[in-house]
């Protein structure tokens, strides 16, 4: 199955889900309730599947729908404030068409790029419990399976890092050490068999309200996320090579030198 159909599939599987029951009223409570804003809208009110370009070497893992934001528009991170700040970015680094996103028929693109979460309905105060991220990651590994070209994974905040962590070692792919979560940090997974791909692990602070109001994540620093994604892709010689250059990065760190 090529990866279009593969992730057709996918797609078709998480939307179908009823997993998580206590989600899956939550979200069509809302989509009664609704914001003032959103009174003329028909919510989406069903688990979200994943959006963009199905040959990508990128993958950024978000947290999980927001209840006003992807529950009513039916994509990822589109409809909120933390679509807005995303998409303007990912629009700047060339890898949106367009920085708008307002709902599934806008006309955003994605190019060499695919958003997901780690949790594909919308939680009650934005917290999927434990037991709710675990029934999602099967969606996550069967996504990371199907992206054969995957070069980097951007962890957007701590759970999204984390549940692509997880994801990739579920997977095959092995790490030196289990990464902390910092702005920019970044660690390199290799498989042992197979092609001997590696994947670049790219953590970055979620683009959140809480987070761009209190500048803890300014733009420029959402644009040097996405700028090392493409110095990472713009390395040539594969995976050794990206390892080298992780493992220079580190050694400066640690130094104190420039990274």
């Amino acid at each position: 199955m090529d990866p279009p159909e593969a992730l057709g599939a996918i797609e078709r599987d998480v939307v179908a889900c009823r997993r998580c029951p206590e989600l899956r009223a939550y979200c069509a409570r809302i989509a009664t309730e609704k914001r003032r804003a959103y009174t003329e809208w028909t919510y989406w009110a069903k688990p979200v599947p994943a959006f963009g370009d199905p040959n990508a070497r990128v993958l950024l893992v978000g947290l999980a729908p927001g209840a006003h934001g992807s529950n009513r528009t039916g994509r990822m991170f589109t409809g909120d404030a933390s679509g807005e700040w995303l998409y303007r970015a990912l629009a700047r680094s060339g890898f949106a068409n367009q920085p708008q996103a307002t709902d599934r028929n806008d006309g955003l693109v994605l190019h060499d790029a695919l958003i997901t979460a780690a949790a594909r309905c919308a939680p009650p105060h934005n917290k999927p419990t434990p037991q709710q991220l675990r029934r999602c990651a099967p969606f996550l590994d069967a996504e990371v399976h199907t992206l054969t070209r995957l070069r980097v994974v951007v962890g957007l905040g701590a759970i999204g890092t984390r549940a692509a962590y997880d994801a990739l070692t579920r997977c095959g792919f092995n790490f030196a050490e289990r990464p902390s979560f910092a702005h920019l940090a970044e660690t390199v997974a290799c498989e042992d068999s197979g092609e001997h791909r590696c994947i670049v692990l790219l953590a970055s602070y979620h683009p959140s309200r809480q987070n761009t109001n209190t500048g803890k994540l300014t733009e420029p620093m959402l644009d040097a996320v996405f700028a090392r994604v493409r110095n990472i892709l713009a390395v040539q010689g594969g995976g050794a090579e990206e390892r080298r250059l992780v493992s220079q990065r580190s050694r400066n760190r640690k130094r104190g030198g420039r990274t």
